[in-house]
């Protein structure tokens, strides 16, 4: 099973992903595990939170989801999505 990922940190940023592992990745992203110093997560630190998860059983389809909430029409439903859940 593989997930697709949206997470936020305490500053606001997002970062989108996809993973066979959600639970090791958020460690990850959070420096509870290592990770390269380089990343978008670390260099941006905070606490990242999941804010939004899609499953899929193919790896091809994660990865294609991915892109599609990369893209301008993505970032805007993410966008859309969080002002939905915030009161």
């Amino acid at each position: 099973m593989f997930c697709v990922y949206v997470i936020e940190n305490s500053l606001g940023k997002i970062y989108t992903g996809y993973t066979a592992n959600f639970e090791n990745r958020l460690k990850r992203h959070n420096g509870f595990l290592p990770t390269k110093k380089t990343s978008y997560t670390y260099k941006n630190g905070g606490d990242w939170k999941l804010i939004y998860k899609e499953e899929f059983n193919a790896r091809i389809e994660a990865i294609k989801r991915e892109r599609e909430l990369k893209s301008f029409k993505g970032r805007e439903f993410v966008k859309n999505y969080i002002k939905s859940m915030r009161p």
